[in-house]
């Protein structure tokens, strides 16, 4: 553990954005496997799953998860996978 107040502060702050990056990162690759499987089922449901992962996708890229290539090369393998 840091002696230094700044370094304690830096400690707490990335513990917590570590927590945060965690959980929303986990939702967005269960929102694109809950996709590929309805994709890969035919299921009714899958456009729906689709526009839910894509939008898990973006606001990845706007919290600094993802590289918005990243992000945009996903969506475009889920549209294919959609389209099929």
């Amino acid at each position: 553990m840091p002696n230094i107040k700044s370094a304690i502060k830096r400690v707490k702050t990335t513990e917590t954005r570590n927590s945060r990056n965690a959980s929303q990162r986990t939702a967005m690759r269960t929102a694109v496997k809950k996709f590929e499987q309805a994709a890969e089922n035919n299921a009714d449901n899958a456009k729906e799953l689709y526009v839910e992962a894509s939008k898990k996708l973006d606001s990845a890229v706007n919290k600094g998860l993802l590289h918005k290539n990243n992000a945009a090369r996903n969506k475009s393998r889920l549209a294919k996978k959609l389209a099929k």
